[in-house]
């Protein structure tokens, strides 16, 4: 009996000491799938760099400028300021060398060419709706006509009047009078007398730019 008890005991003993020998158990944690945040970074680093989109707004320069220049013989010479004013093309400046208490005739013409010594360079007026020419103030009208300028008693006119509706600065189409000429006229247009108004030979003229 003592044999059995003793044999049973060392059994249990071996077992014992088997379970204490094995090496225990490790688990590897799953590794964690890194995150890409490169492309993420790269992308808002663009961002901050780029420029500021631009609207169809701030494409198109609505404010254009023309210096007179006298054509040969002439004294004739202003700057003049053309922006959108409350949806309509409007020009204001100044023009001296006039006659005094003088009425002279004042137009946009169909190109932005000075060259030839009295302006004929300027071609006809600006005419982009092929309409007749007449007041600016009724229909129908060219788009270039603008009311005549008035000089004082020292010669020097000073212009504030609508241009026609139909046209516009900067929009980069047929109705666009950047690049065109700008033509200050010996008499007054008549408003009537086709094609010209009978404003006579041609003072001064400039080219219609983009204002910087």
């Amino acid at each position: 009996m003592r044999l059995i008890h003793t044999a049973l005991f060392a059994a249990v003993a071996a077992v014992g000491l088997t379970a204490c020998n094995k090496p225990a158990e490790t688990t590897t944690p799953e590794p964690t799938p890194a995150t890409d945040t490169a492309p993420a970074a790269d992308a808002a680093a663009a961002a901050n760099d780029a420029p500021p989109a631009m609207t169809s707004e701030a494409h198109a320069n609505h404010t254009a400028m023309a210096e007179l220049a006298p054509t040969q013989g002439n004294n004739v010479k202003g700057n003049v300021t053309f922006s959108v004013v409350d949806g309509k093309v409007h020009v204001k400046g100044a023009i001296s060398g006039l006659k005094p208490n003088s009425e002279h005739g004042f137009h946009i013409h169909e190109k932005g060419d000075c060259s030839a010594p009295n302006g004929d360079s300027a071609g006809g007026h600006f005419n982009p709706s092929k309409e007749d020419h007449g007041n600016v103030a009724t229909t129908p009208h060219h788009g270039g006509d603008i009311p005549n300028i008035k000089a004082d008693a020292q010669g020097n006119a000073v212009v504030d009047a609508d241009v026609s509706t139909n046209v516009n600065i900067g929009e980069g189409n047929d109705f666009d009078i950047i690049g065109r000429g700008l033509i200050v006229h010996a008499d007054p247009d008549d408003y009537k007398t086709q094609p010209t108004g009978n404003a006579g030979a041609r003072l001064a003229c400039a080219v219609i730019k983009a204002a910087p």
